[in-house]
């Protein structure tokens, strides 16, 4: 599927429960079975990755239009639905009382994830022009998630943390702080003793995204052993998202 272009792919909001679901089973495809991650609610029989809150997200599809199948998704969710739902899923890995408190109209994105062959395409540019429109047509100023390194074996990903931490680090006002139940420092290596490129490169492609656009980073980072990661939070105030770069975004760039 690697020569598919643009053209190929659809995107919308899931409107029924088979959306969902196709949505889920995806999801399971890619954190259980794929990376060995797991949960509470993870129904290992009908082989989908679900949780309390997806009935509080929009769910953004990706649909290979050739195929007819869902290659792609995000999760998102709006300020007025995180209300309802009593919180945001970060809530559970992170202190997010500095961006409660800014009074930005805040968004919060998770799960995203391709299908494994349409990996290194042009899906994720279209699930993130698709995204674009959806932040622009809500106003959000403020996009944040966790996102993750697979496995937990922290000497592994000392150098690409120590990076974030000393490079990429939120402003005091939007620096939220993982919880202190599985706190893991990031601060692991003196940024004068780091090799830069090295630790870059093992940044996953998501996370050096947002940085790209101008994304930063909360303090420490969350070790989440039933799904198998090391999870940081990301931050991006849209405002600060130049001309070159908002192109970029609204074209999909990652």
């Amino acid at each position: 599927m690697n020569q598919a272009t643009a053209a190929d792919f659809s995107v919308r909001l899931a409107r029924t429960e088979a959306d969902l679901k196709a949505a889920q089973r995806l999801r399971y495809e890619v954190f259980v079975t794929e990376l060995g991650g797991g949960g509470p609610l993870v129904d290992h029989h009908s082989k989908l990755e679900r949780d309390e809150l997806d009935p509080f997200f929009d769910h953004l599809l990706l649909t290979d239009d050739r195929t007819g199948e869902i290659v792609g998704v995000y999760r998102l969710m709006r300020a007025d639905r995180a209300a309802e739902a009593g919180g945001f899923y970060s809530a559970s890995e992170y202190d997010l009382s500095p961006l409660l408190r800014s009074g930005r109209n805040l968004l919060e994105l998770g799960r995203s994830c391709l299908r494994q062959d349409y990996r290194g395409g042009v899906g994720m540019h279209v699930l993130w022009s698709a995204l674009a429109d959806y932040v622009a047509v809500n106003g959000v100023e403020i996009l944040f998630g966790v996102a993750s390194f697979h496995g937990t074996d922290i000497n592994r990903l000392a150098a690409p943390l120590s990076l974030l931490h000393a490079r990429h680090l939120a402003p005091p006002e939007l620096r939220v702080r993982a919880l202190p139940k599985s706190f893991q420092n990031m601060n692991l290596i003196e940024e004068d003793d780091l090799d830069r490129k090295s630790a870059m490169r093992q940044v996953p492609s998501l996370m050096k995204a947002y940085l790209r656009l101008g994304g930063c980073v909360g303090e420490g980072a969350f070790i989440d052993r039933a799904f198998n990661t090391v999870d940081v939070c990301l931050i991006l105030d849209t405002s600060r998202i130049n001309t070159r770069q908002a192109r970029l975004y609204g074209a999909g760039g990652t």
